[in-house]
């Protein structure tokens, strides 16, 4: 599984000087505090689409028809909410005003 991190401000300046002082482990990057929350469960307004997403960047989605539940990791990056199972499959999202456009479905907060 490939996992994208980002470097805190430590990290990057111990890169760029070359230092040889402790540098601390990547760290995904906090969510806006003045945004709202994106953990819990969001769905469309017919219900056919679930989407949790779980503060240890974990996910799981639920599709009407659908046997098999999706689930898998999350990364934000910016406006950008990346879905990725754990079979592989890659789902971009986007975050707009309150809520979540995933594959031309607008899913709110339930």
């Amino acid at each position: 599984m490939r996992e994208t991190t980002i470097l805190g401000p430590g990290a990057l300046l111990a890169l760029a000087a070359r230092g040889n002082w402790p540098v601390p482990a990547p760290t995904r990057t906090a969510i806006n505090p003045s945004a709202p929350s994106l953990t819990g469960v969001w769905r469309t307004a017919d219900g056919a689409i679930r989407l949790t997403l779980k503060s240890d960047f974990s996910y799981a989605l639920s599709v009407a028809g659908r046997a098999r539940r999706a689930q898998g990791s999350y990364l934000l990056d910016g406006p950008e909410l990346r879905l990725r199972d754990d079979s592989g499959l890659r789902t971009p999202a986007r975050l707009t005003a309150g809520t979540i456009e995933l594959a031309g479905h607008e899913l709110h907060p339930a």
